[in-house]
């Protein structure tokens, strides 16, 4: 590749990787508040004295995009770049509460308990909607909307690399063989978004929380988005059919994905409300009330 891609996270949990040209710097998504400086410090230490020209935000939760306010305090003409529903997101003062409570937890947990608090500059500088460039120095990115995990999710096609960056929505990776689900739309959008990326001509996948999948794995990983995504509507869907609770229905989604590199990287907290909101979707598309 003609370029260089650096985990700057500073967190296992985190979602920050720096795409550089040499000419030209990307960070894509940005990690939490709690780590917000120190992900800026580690874009510093790579670039030195180079400018952060663009900040890709995938979605509007708090581990993809509470770091960008950080980041923006060292680079301040950095530009932030995300779907249009995210800004409108960013501008509800009850979802920047639900995102700084769920980073002061899990701040705490990691026995961080003072830390300068800056979600209230949340801002988005350029909105962008499907099929939309982005010319970054001598790399042109096009916007792929990827709704599923949420509405405002998305991907950056670099085409010239068939690089994709992608976006949630497409599962998160366990680092081996199994692709946890992360559906909060629907199935169907899910599964449209999963299929669009396999139809764009792509040899590596960068993926949020994990990093680079070389060619082999870009294709296993997409067979193996598609198929966890199914099963796992298909299995919630008979549980619930079976009469089982809601709170049974996220018991079961954890004993099956919840454990090794995905506990490690993935809060309780979050996990567990995604999850919820997972069963309600499912119970909603097949007629169930909960």
């Amino acid at each position: 590749m003609n370029i260089k891609i650096t985990d700057v996270r500073a967190h296992k949990g985190d979602s920050a990787f720096l795409i550089d040209s040499g000419k030209a710097s990307v960070l894509y998504d940005s990690g939490f508040a709690f780590t917000g400086y120190k992900v800026a410090e580690n874009i510093k230490n790579k670039l030195n004295d180079r400018p952060l020209d663009y900040i890709f935000l995938t979605h509007s939760h708090y581990d993809h995009a509470l770091g960008s306010v950080y980041a923006r305090r060292y680079y301040p003409d950095a530009k932030v770049v995300a779907g249009e529903y995210t800004s409108k997101i960013f501008a509800k003062d009850s979802a920047k509460s639900v995102m700084r409570d769920l980073d002061r937890k899990l701040a705490k947990a990691c026995g961080v308990t003072d830390y300068e608090d800056l979600i209230d500059e949340l801002r988005v500088d350029i909105t962008v909607k499907d099929g939309d460039k982005i010319q970054a120095g001598d790399m042109l990115f096009t916007v792929i909307a990827l709704p599923g995990h949420t509405r405002c999710s998305v991907g950056y096609y670099l085409e010239s690399e068939k690089l994709m960056l992608s976006s949630e929505t497409l599962g998160v990776f366990d680092g081996d063989k199994t692709v946890v689900p992360s559906y909060l739309i629907g199935i169907k959008e899910t599964l449209d978004s999963i299929d669009k990326v396999a139809l764009l001509d792509i040899e590596h996948i960068l993926l949020p929380h994990y990093g680079l999948l070389d060619k082999e794995q870009t294709k296993l990983y997409l067979t193996a988005a598609k198929k966890s995504a199914q099963d796992t509507f298909e299995e919630i869907a008979s549980l619930l059919k079976k009469g089982r609770s809601k709170a049974e229905c996220v018991e079961y989604f954890k004993e099956k994905f919840y454990k090794g590199y995905v506990k490690a990287i993935y809060p309780v907290d979050a996990m567990e409300l995604n999850t919820g909101i997972t069963i309600e979707l499912i119970a909603k598309e097949i007629g169930i009330g909960l």
